[in-house]
Protein backbone atom coordinates (compact mmCIF):
# COMPACT_ATOMS: atom_id res chain seq x y z
CA UNK A 1 0.00 0.00 0.00
CA UNK A 2 1.22 3.66 -0.88
CA UNK A 3 0.03 6.83 0.78
CA UNK A 4 0.52 10.32 -1.52
CA UNK A 5 -1.25 13.27 -1.92
CA UNK A 6 -4.58 13.61 -3.94
CA UNK A 7 -4.56 14.16 -7.51
CA UNK A 8 -7.48 15.73 -9.55
CA UNK A 9 -7.85 12.26 -11.56
CA UNK A 10 -8.63 10.35 -8.12
CA UNK A 11 -11.82 12.57 -7.74
CA UNK A 12 -14.06 9.68 -9.04
CA UNK A 13 -12.82 6.64 -6.83
CA UNK A 14 -12.25 8.63 -3.59
CA UNK A 15 -16.21 9.77 -4.05
CA UNK A 16 -17.53 6.26 -4.53
CA UNK A 17 -15.46 5.29 -1.20
CA UNK A 18 -17.52 8.37 0.11
CA UNK A 19 -20.73 6.60 -1.07
CA UNK A 20 -20.26 3.63 0.32
CA UNK A 21 -19.36 4.78 3.59
CA UNK A 22 -21.15 8.07 4.60
CA UNK A 23 -24.88 8.90 4.17
CA UNK A 24 -25.99 11.42 1.63
CA UNK A 25 -26.17 14.50 2.98
CA UNK A 26 -22.45 13.85 4.82
CA UNK A 27 -21.20 13.03 1.55
CA UNK A 28 -22.50 15.98 0.11
CA UNK A 29 -20.44 17.74 2.83
CA UNK A 30 -17.60 16.27 1.71
CA UNK A 31 -16.85 17.11 -1.78
CA UNK A 32 -17.43 20.44 -0.43
CA UNK A 33 -14.53 20.18 2.22
CA UNK A 34 -12.77 18.15 -0.29
CA UNK A 35 -12.87 21.28 -2.59
CA UNK A 36 -12.00 23.60 -0.50
CA UNK A 37 -9.05 22.05 1.27
CA UNK A 38 -7.39 21.75 -2.50
CA UNK A 39 -7.94 25.26 -3.42
CA UNK A 40 -5.95 25.69 0.18
CA UNK A 41 -3.13 23.04 0.49
CA UNK A 42 -3.72 20.05 -1.77
CA UNK A 43 -0.81 18.46 0.75
CA UNK A 44 -3.52 17.78 3.27
CA UNK A 45 -5.40 15.58 1.29
CA UNK A 46 -3.82 12.24 1.21
CA UNK A 47 -5.29 8.78 -0.70
CA UNK A 48 -4.25 5.22 0.08
CA UNK A 49 -3.90 3.89 -3.03
CA UNK A 50 -3.20 -0.48 -3.35
CA UNK A 51 -2.37 -1.95 -6.96
CA UNK A 52 -3.54 1.72 -8.58
CA UNK A 53 -6.90 1.64 -6.76
CA UNK A 54 -8.08 4.22 -4.01
CA UNK A 55 -8.97 2.29 -1.62
CA UNK A 56 -8.83 5.29 0.76
CA UNK A 57 -8.80 8.53 1.62
CA UNK A 58 -8.58 11.99 4.83
CA UNK A 59 -8.78 15.35 4.39
CA UNK A 60 -7.06 18.31 6.53
CA UNK A 61 -6.97 21.89 6.96
CA UNK A 62 -5.33 23.87 9.52
CA UNK A 63 -6.31 27.25 11.09
CA UNK A 64 -3.44 28.52 12.59
CA UNK A 65 -1.80 26.25 14.90
CA UNK A 66 -4.51 23.65 14.63
CA UNK A 67 -4.92 20.71 12.77
CA UNK A 68 -8.59 19.25 12.32
CA UNK A 69 -9.39 16.43 9.72
CA UNK A 70 -12.17 15.29 8.19
CA UNK A 71 -13.93 12.93 5.65
CA UNK A 72 -11.63 9.50 6.49
CA UNK A 73 -12.92 6.37 4.64
CA UNK A 74 -11.99 3.38 4.00
CA UNK A 75 -12.99 0.92 0.82
CA UNK A 76 -15.21 -1.74 2.67
CA UNK A 77 -12.88 -4.26 1.59
CA UNK A 78 -10.14 -2.74 2.97
CA UNK A 79 -11.97 -1.90 6.25
CA UNK A 80 -9.91 -3.51 9.50
CA UNK A 81 -6.56 -3.29 8.14
CA UNK A 82 -4.85 -0.37 9.03
CA UNK A 83 -5.23 1.96 6.28
CA UNK A 84 -7.41 4.05 8.28
CA UNK A 85 -4.65 4.31 10.56
CA UNK A 86 -1.98 4.65 8.45
CA UNK A 87 -4.06 7.72 6.78
CA UNK A 88 -4.58 9.34 10.37
CA UNK A 89 -0.59 8.51 10.70
CA UNK A 90 0.31 10.23 7.38
CA UNK A 91 -1.75 13.10 8.08
CA UNK A 92 -0.46 13.70 11.76
CA UNK A 93 2.98 14.08 10.03
CA UNK A 94 2.17 16.21 7.42
CA UNK A 95 0.26 18.68 9.91
CA UNK A 96 3.62 18.32 12.35
CA UNK A 97 6.11 19.51 9.69
CA UNK A 98 3.68 22.58 9.06
CA UNK A 99 3.94 23.56 13.04
CA UNK A 100 0.24 21.78 14.39
CA UNK A 101 0.51 21.95 17.67
CA UNK A 102 -3.06 20.36 18.52
CA UNK A 103 -5.66 18.06 16.39
CA UNK A 104 -9.15 17.87 16.86
CA UNK A 105 -11.71 15.73 14.91
CA UNK A 106 -15.46 16.52 15.09
CA UNK A 107 -17.29 13.84 15.82
CA UNK A 108 -21.04 13.57 14.53
CA UNK A 109 -23.85 11.44 14.05
CA UNK A 110 -22.64 10.03 11.05
CA UNK A 111 -18.98 9.63 12.30
CA UNK A 112 -19.75 8.61 15.86
CA UNK A 113 -18.85 4.78 15.34
CA UNK A 114 -15.33 5.97 14.55
CA UNK A 115 -15.13 6.97 17.90
CA UNK A 116 -13.40 3.76 19.58
CA UNK A 117 -11.26 3.69 16.29
CA UNK A 118 -10.18 7.62 17.82
CA UNK A 119 -9.75 6.35 21.17
CA UNK A 120 -7.29 3.63 20.03
CA UNK A 121 -4.86 6.18 18.08
CA UNK A 122 -4.54 8.35 21.45
CA UNK A 123 -7.63 10.75 20.92
CA UNK A 124 -9.71 12.00 23.76
CA UNK A 125 -12.72 13.57 24.11
CA UNK A 126 -12.09 17.37 24.77
CA UNK A 127 -16.13 17.89 25.24
CA UNK A 128 -19.48 16.17 24.44
CA UNK A 129 -21.64 18.69 23.29
CA UNK A 130 -21.98 20.59 19.72
CA UNK A 131 -24.21 23.00 19.29
CA UNK A 132 -25.90 24.26 15.89
CA UNK A 133 -28.14 26.44 14.20
CA UNK A 134 -29.50 26.70 10.66
CA UNK A 135 -30.35 30.03 9.55
CA UNK A 136 -32.54 28.15 6.55
CA UNK A 137 -32.76 31.71 4.45
CA UNK A 138 -31.72 35.48 5.17
CA UNK A 139 -35.54 35.92 4.45
CA UNK A 140 -37.27 33.68 6.71
CA UNK A 141 -34.45 34.91 9.48
CA UNK A 142 -35.55 38.17 9.17
CA UNK A 143 -39.35 37.44 9.12
CA UNK A 144 -38.66 35.89 12.74
CA UNK A 145 -37.35 38.69 14.34
CA UNK A 146 -39.84 41.24 13.16
CA UNK A 147 -38.06 43.13 10.47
Amino acid sequence: MRLRSFRLSDVHEVSKIWQMTASHESEKETLQVLSEQLGYDRDLVIVAEQNDRVIGAIVGTIDRQTGFFYCLAVHPDYQQKKVGTMLVKELEQRFWKKGVKRIWITVDEGTLKLLPFYQHLGYSNCCSTRLEKDLLSAASFQHQIGS
